[in-house]
Protein backbone atom coordinates (compact mmCIF):
# COMPACT_ATOMS: atom_id res chain seq x y z
CA UNK A 1 0.00 0.00 0.00
CA UNK A 2 1.43 3.49 -0.79
CA UNK A 3 1.73 5.48 2.44
CA UNK A 4 0.71 9.34 1.53
CA UNK A 5 2.28 12.08 4.00
CA UNK A 6 -0.64 13.58 6.21
CA UNK A 7 -1.20 16.84 5.51
CA UNK A 8 -2.96 19.41 8.32
CA UNK A 9 -3.34 22.87 6.67
CA UNK A 10 0.48 23.67 5.44
CA UNK A 11 2.46 21.08 8.01
CA UNK A 12 3.35 18.08 6.08
CA UNK A 13 4.53 14.90 7.54
CA UNK A 14 6.37 12.85 5.42
CA UNK A 15 5.28 9.45 7.45
CA UNK A 16 1.50 9.52 8.38
CA UNK A 17 2.24 9.56 12.39
CA UNK A 18 1.50 11.20 15.32
CA UNK A 19 3.60 10.36 18.24
CA UNK A 20 0.77 10.68 20.98
CA UNK A 21 1.20 12.95 24.42
CA UNK A 22 1.94 10.74 27.34
CA UNK A 23 2.28 12.45 30.62
CA UNK A 24 3.86 12.84 32.98
CA UNK A 25 6.96 13.26 31.59
CA UNK A 26 6.75 10.20 29.16
CA UNK A 27 6.46 12.36 25.95
CA UNK A 28 8.52 15.75 26.02
CA UNK A 29 11.25 17.10 24.09
CA UNK A 30 13.43 13.43 23.62
CA UNK A 31 11.20 11.46 22.31
CA UNK A 32 8.78 14.65 20.65
CA UNK A 33 12.06 15.70 18.86
CA UNK A 34 12.93 12.22 17.51
CA UNK A 35 9.72 11.44 15.76
CA UNK A 36 9.61 14.89 14.41
CA UNK A 37 13.18 14.96 12.98
CA UNK A 38 12.34 11.07 11.37
CA UNK A 39 9.17 12.83 9.02
CA UNK A 40 6.60 12.13 11.80
CA UNK A 41 4.66 14.71 14.27
CA UNK A 42 6.44 14.97 17.35
CA UNK A 43 3.98 15.78 20.46
CA UNK A 44 4.88 16.86 23.70
CA UNK A 45 2.24 16.22 26.55
CA UNK A 46 1.62 19.50 28.78
CA UNK A 47 0.73 16.66 31.86
CA UNK A 48 2.54 18.05 34.90
CA UNK A 49 5.49 18.59 32.43
CA UNK A 50 7.07 20.96 34.88
CA UNK A 51 7.50 18.29 37.56
CA UNK A 52 11.53 18.28 37.88
CA UNK A 53 11.51 21.94 38.32
CA UNK A 54 12.79 22.96 41.81
CA UNK A 55 9.98 25.21 43.16
CA UNK A 56 7.16 22.62 41.36
CA UNK A 57 5.85 21.48 44.63
CA UNK A 58 4.96 25.36 46.12
CA UNK A 59 3.90 26.91 42.44
CA UNK A 60 3.32 23.71 39.52
CA UNK A 61 1.25 25.72 37.33
CA UNK A 62 4.07 28.40 36.88
CA UNK A 63 6.72 25.76 36.85
CA UNK A 64 4.29 24.03 33.75
CA UNK A 65 3.96 27.10 31.98
CA UNK A 66 7.37 27.59 32.21
CA UNK A 67 8.74 23.94 31.21
CA UNK A 68 6.37 24.11 27.76
CA UNK A 69 8.56 26.41 26.50
CA UNK A 70 11.86 25.40 27.23
CA UNK A 71 10.84 21.47 26.33
CA UNK A 72 8.94 23.42 22.69
CA UNK A 73 12.27 24.63 22.19
CA UNK A 74 14.55 21.10 22.74
CA UNK A 75 12.83 19.42 20.74
CA UNK A 76 13.23 21.91 17.73
CA UNK A 77 16.62 21.30 18.72
CA UNK A 78 16.77 17.90 17.86
CA UNK A 79 13.47 17.66 15.38
CA UNK A 80 15.54 18.97 12.80
CA UNK A 81 13.03 21.44 10.95
CA UNK A 82 10.29 18.68 11.64
CA UNK A 83 6.79 19.38 13.19
CA UNK A 84 6.14 20.00 16.90
CA UNK A 85 2.86 19.99 19.15
CA UNK A 86 1.76 19.20 22.68
CA UNK A 87 -1.35 17.64 23.88
CA UNK A 88 -3.09 20.48 26.37
CA UNK A 89 -6.27 18.31 28.55
CA UNK A 90 -9.07 20.39 28.63
CA UNK A 91 -9.51 19.05 31.78
CA UNK A 92 -6.11 20.52 32.93
CA UNK A 93 -6.51 23.80 35.11
CA UNK A 94 -5.71 27.30 33.74
CA UNK A 95 -6.21 25.23 30.41
CA UNK A 96 -6.27 28.63 28.49
CA UNK A 97 -2.84 29.70 29.91
CA UNK A 98 -1.12 26.15 28.76
CA UNK A 99 -3.01 26.78 25.26
CA UNK A 100 -1.21 30.23 25.29
CA UNK A 101 1.79 29.42 26.68
CA UNK A 102 2.62 26.95 23.27
CA UNK A 103 1.23 29.47 20.95
CA UNK A 104 3.61 32.52 22.56
CA UNK A 105 6.47 29.29 22.03
CA UNK A 106 5.64 28.73 18.34
CA UNK A 107 3.97 24.96 18.58
CA UNK A 108 3.08 23.74 15.13
CA UNK A 109 0.18 21.88 16.19
CA UNK A 110 -2.21 21.36 19.71
CA UNK A 111 -4.39 18.49 20.02
CA UNK A 112 -6.69 18.76 22.82
CA UNK A 113 -8.62 16.56 24.57
CA UNK A 114 -10.02 15.00 27.76
CA UNK A 115 -13.05 17.34 27.25
CA UNK A 116 -14.19 19.30 24.15
CA UNK A 117 -11.79 22.12 23.88
CA UNK A 118 -14.82 24.54 22.57
CA UNK A 119 -13.05 27.85 23.14
CA UNK A 120 -9.67 26.59 21.36
CA UNK A 121 -10.25 28.42 18.41
CA UNK A 122 -10.26 31.87 19.76
CA UNK A 123 -6.94 31.02 22.08
CA UNK A 124 -5.21 30.63 18.76
CA UNK A 125 -6.55 33.54 16.45
CA UNK A 126 -4.52 34.88 14.36
CA UNK A 127 -1.80 32.59 14.78
CA UNK A 128 0.00 30.04 12.70
CA UNK A 129 -0.98 26.97 15.35
CA UNK A 130 -2.96 24.64 14.01
CA UNK A 131 -5.75 22.57 16.25
CA UNK A 132 -7.14 19.46 16.35
CA UNK A 133 -10.27 18.01 18.69
CA UNK A 134 -9.62 14.78 19.75
CA UNK A 135 -12.84 13.03 19.77
CA UNK A 136 -14.56 9.00 20.31
CA UNK A 137 -17.82 9.61 18.97
CA UNK A 138 -20.20 10.82 16.09
CA UNK A 139 -22.15 12.86 18.33
CA UNK A 140 -18.83 14.63 19.90
CA UNK A 141 -17.38 15.18 16.47
CA UNK A 142 -20.62 17.13 15.59
CA UNK A 143 -21.14 19.00 18.63
CA UNK A 144 -17.73 20.65 18.42
CA UNK A 145 -16.96 21.07 14.78
CA UNK A 146 -20.92 22.54 15.20
CA UNK A 147 -19.94 24.96 17.89
CA UNK A 148 -16.74 25.83 16.38
CA UNK A 149 -18.55 26.99 12.88
CA UNK A 150 -21.27 29.07 14.48
CA UNK A 151 -19.08 30.84 17.27
CA UNK A 152 -15.55 31.67 15.31
CA UNK A 153 -16.70 30.41 11.50
CA UNK A 154 -13.86 27.84 11.50
CA UNK A 155 -13.55 23.89 11.28
CA UNK A 156 -10.64 21.97 12.90
CA UNK A 157 -7.49 21.42 11.56
CA UNK A 158 -7.24 17.79 11.70
CA UNK A 159 -9.12 15.32 14.03
CA UNK A 160 -7.89 12.77 15.64
CA UNK A 161 -10.55 10.18 16.81
CA UNK A 162 -8.98 8.08 19.68
CA UNK A 163 -10.93 4.32 20.09
CA UNK A 164 -11.09 2.40 23.23
CA UNK A 165 -7.91 0.05 23.22
CA UNK A 166 -5.88 3.48 23.96
CA UNK A 167 -3.85 4.22 26.92
CA UNK A 168 -4.26 6.53 30.00
CA UNK A 169 -7.50 8.35 30.17
CA UNK A 170 -10.39 7.15 28.31
CA UNK A 171 -13.81 8.70 26.69
CA UNK A 172 -15.89 5.58 27.42
CA UNK A 173 -17.70 3.73 30.05
CA UNK A 174 -16.51 1.22 32.17
CA UNK A 175 -19.04 -0.61 30.54
CA UNK A 176 -18.35 0.24 27.07
CA UNK A 177 -14.62 -0.94 27.94
CA UNK A 178 -15.77 -4.38 29.42
CA UNK A 179 -17.52 -5.32 25.91
CA UNK A 180 -15.26 -3.52 23.80
CA UNK A 181 -15.84 -6.22 20.12
CA UNK A 182 -19.38 -5.19 20.82
CA UNK A 183 -18.85 -1.69 20.24
CA UNK A 184 -18.57 -2.48 16.60
CA UNK A 185 -16.13 0.49 16.82
CA UNK A 186 -14.78 0.68 12.94
CA UNK A 187 -18.55 1.32 12.33
CA UNK A 188 -18.08 4.57 14.87
CA UNK A 189 -14.56 5.41 12.73
CA UNK A 190 -16.19 5.27 9.32
CA UNK A 191 -19.10 7.42 10.63
CA UNK A 192 -16.77 10.41 12.27
CA UNK A 193 -14.83 9.93 8.99
CA UNK A 194 -17.97 10.13 6.85
CA UNK A 195 -18.97 13.79 9.57
CA UNK A 196 -15.56 15.27 9.42
CA UNK A 197 -15.62 15.03 5.29
CA UNK A 198 -18.75 16.36 4.84
CA UNK A 199 -18.21 19.23 7.52
CA UNK A 200 -15.13 19.52 5.26
CA UNK A 201 -16.40 19.85 1.81
CA UNK A 202 -19.07 22.61 3.48
CA UNK A 203 -16.73 24.45 4.61
CA UNK A 204 -14.01 24.11 1.07
CA UNK A 205 -11.02 22.60 3.60
CA UNK A 206 -9.45 19.63 3.87
CA UNK A 207 -9.49 17.75 7.33
CA UNK A 208 -7.48 15.52 7.86
CA UNK A 209 -8.65 12.14 10.56
CA UNK A 210 -6.36 10.76 12.14
CA UNK A 211 -7.00 7.55 14.07
CA UNK A 212 -5.58 6.69 17.62
CA UNK A 213 -5.66 3.95 20.04
CA UNK A 214 -4.65 0.39 19.44
CA UNK A 215 -2.35 1.27 16.53
CA UNK A 216 0.88 -0.89 16.84
CA UNK A 217 2.23 -2.07 13.63
CA UNK A 218 2.32 -0.24 9.96
CA UNK A 219 -0.72 -3.10 9.36
CA UNK A 220 -2.67 -1.49 11.86
CA UNK A 221 -2.26 1.75 10.25
CA UNK A 222 -3.28 0.40 7.05
CA UNK A 223 -6.15 -0.74 8.50
CA UNK A 224 -7.65 3.00 9.35
CA UNK A 225 -6.06 4.20 6.20
CA UNK A 226 -7.93 2.00 3.68
CA UNK A 227 -11.17 3.07 6.27
CA UNK A 228 -10.67 6.44 4.94
CA UNK A 229 -8.25 8.16 7.42
CA UNK A 230 -5.23 10.62 6.54
CA UNK A 231 -2.87 8.96 9.29
CA UNK A 232 -2.61 7.58 12.99
CA UNK A 233 -1.80 8.32 15.94
CA UNK A 234 -0.07 6.29 18.37
CA UNK A 235 1.70 5.96 21.65
CA UNK A 236 2.20 2.82 23.41
CA UNK A 237 4.58 1.51 20.76
CA UNK A 238 6.96 4.16 21.49
CA UNK A 239 7.54 4.29 25.07
CA UNK A 240 9.53 1.34 24.96
CA UNK A 241 12.27 3.45 22.38
CA UNK A 242 16.01 4.63 24.08
CA UNK A 243 14.71 8.38 22.78
CA UNK A 244 10.97 8.07 25.07
CA UNK A 245 11.86 10.71 28.14
CA UNK A 246 10.43 8.07 30.87
CA UNK A 247 12.80 5.98 33.06
CA UNK A 248 13.94 2.69 32.30
CA UNK A 249 12.04 0.79 34.62
CA UNK A 250 8.84 2.09 33.27
CA UNK A 251 9.72 0.84 29.75
CA UNK A 252 11.32 -2.30 31.39
CA UNK A 253 6.79 -2.90 33.03
CA UNK A 254 5.68 -2.69 29.22
CA UNK A 255 8.26 -5.34 28.32
CA UNK A 256 7.41 -7.62 31.18
CA UNK A 257 3.69 -7.40 31.51
CA UNK A 258 1.53 -9.89 29.72
CA UNK A 259 -1.97 -9.49 28.28
CA UNK A 260 -3.79 -10.30 31.46
CA UNK A 261 -1.86 -7.76 33.26
CA UNK A 262 -3.31 -4.48 31.22
CA UNK A 263 -6.57 -3.45 32.90
CA UNK A 264 -9.44 -0.61 33.44
CA UNK A 265 -8.68 1.37 36.68
CA UNK A 266 -10.94 3.60 37.85
CA UNK A 267 -8.73 7.12 38.04
CA UNK A 268 -8.85 9.35 41.31
CA UNK A 269 -10.10 11.96 38.59
CA UNK A 270 -13.25 10.31 37.81
CA UNK A 271 -12.65 8.62 34.11
CA UNK A 272 -11.79 5.12 33.42
CA UNK A 273 -8.02 4.52 32.26
CA UNK A 274 -6.25 1.90 30.94
CA UNK A 275 -3.21 0.79 33.42
CA UNK A 276 -0.82 -2.18 34.36
CA UNK A 277 -1.61 -3.46 37.36
CA UNK A 278 0.92 -3.52 39.76
CA UNK A 279 1.39 -3.42 44.11
CA UNK A 280 0.23 0.45 43.71
CA UNK A 281 -2.80 -0.31 42.33
CA UNK A 282 -3.88 -3.43 44.04
CA UNK A 283 -3.09 -1.05 47.10
CA UNK A 284 -5.20 1.63 46.15
CA UNK A 285 -7.91 -0.63 45.42
CA UNK A 286 -7.81 -1.48 49.65
CA UNK A 287 -7.26 1.89 51.03
CA UNK A 288 -6.76 5.87 50.57
CA UNK A 289 -3.23 6.27 50.01
CA UNK A 290 -2.31 9.72 51.75
CA UNK A 291 -0.83 12.46 49.80
CA UNK A 292 0.99 15.93 50.18
CA UNK A 293 -0.20 19.72 48.98
CA UNK A 294 -2.69 19.16 45.85
CA UNK A 295 -0.60 20.32 42.85
CA UNK A 296 -3.47 21.45 40.89
CA UNK A 297 -3.66 19.22 38.30
CA UNK A 298 -7.37 18.74 36.44
CA UNK A 299 -10.28 20.63 37.37
CA UNK A 300 -12.28 17.19 38.37
CA UNK A 301 -10.25 15.80 40.64
CA UNK A 302 -11.34 16.51 44.86
CA UNK A 303 -7.89 16.54 46.55
CA UNK A 304 -9.77 15.72 50.03
CA UNK A 305 -11.89 12.98 48.71
CA UNK A 306 -9.44 11.36 46.05
CA UNK A 307 -7.86 7.62 46.83
CA UNK A 308 -4.60 9.27 45.89
CA UNK A 309 -2.41 11.64 44.33
CA UNK A 310 -2.35 11.49 40.16
CA UNK A 311 0.09 13.61 40.16
CA UNK A 312 2.48 11.73 42.39
CA UNK A 313 1.81 8.39 40.98
CA UNK A 314 2.58 9.54 37.62
CA UNK A 315 5.42 11.09 38.56
CA UNK A 316 6.66 8.11 40.32
CA UNK A 317 6.00 6.26 36.99
CA UNK A 318 8.28 9.31 34.61
CA UNK A 319 11.22 8.96 37.68
CA UNK A 320 10.90 4.41 37.74
CA UNK A 321 9.39 4.20 40.81
CA UNK A 322 7.31 1.88 39.57
CA UNK A 323 5.86 -0.19 42.66
CA UNK A 324 4.45 3.00 43.43
CA UNK A 325 3.11 4.57 40.14
CA UNK A 326 -0.05 4.76 37.89
CA UNK A 327 1.52 2.89 34.87
CA UNK A 328 -1.09 4.31 32.51
CA UNK A 329 -0.40 1.86 29.15
CA UNK A 330 -2.47 0.83 25.88
CA UNK A 331 -4.08 -2.32 24.95
CA UNK A 332 -1.59 -3.48 23.20
CA UNK A 333 1.68 -2.66 25.66
CA UNK A 334 2.03 -6.34 26.38
CA UNK A 335 3.14 -6.34 22.52
CA UNK A 336 6.57 -4.97 23.59
CA UNK A 337 9.68 -7.37 23.82
CA UNK A 338 12.94 -4.93 23.99
CA UNK A 339 13.65 -1.40 23.33
CA UNK A 340 14.25 -0.05 19.85
CA UNK A 341 14.76 3.01 18.30
CA UNK A 342 12.56 5.59 17.15
CA UNK A 343 14.09 5.26 13.66
CA UNK A 344 13.24 1.67 13.26
CA UNK A 345 9.48 1.97 14.17
CA UNK A 346 9.19 4.86 11.87
CA UNK A 347 11.38 2.73 9.15
CA UNK A 348 8.54 0.35 9.60
CA UNK A 349 5.73 2.52 8.95
CA UNK A 350 7.11 4.64 6.29
CA UNK A 351 7.89 0.76 4.23
CA UNK A 352 11.94 0.78 5.00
Amino acid sequence: MEIKPLVIGDLIAKVPVIQGGMGVGVSLSGLAGAVAAEGGIGIISTAQIGYREPDFDSNPIACNLRAIKKEIDKAREIAKGGIIGVNIMVATQKYEEYVKAAVAAGVDLIISGAGLPMNLPELVENTKTKIAPIVSSVKSAQVIMKYWLKKYNRVPDAVVVEGPLAGGHLGFSKEQLDDIENLNYDNEVKNIIQTVNENGEKNQKQIPVIMAGGIYTREDMEHYLEMGASGVQMATRFVTTYECDADEAYKQTYINAGKEDIVIVKSPVGMPGRAILNPFMKKAKEEKIPHGKCHTCVSTCKPAETPYCITDALVNAAIGNVDEALLFCGANAYRATKLEHVKDIMDEFRGK
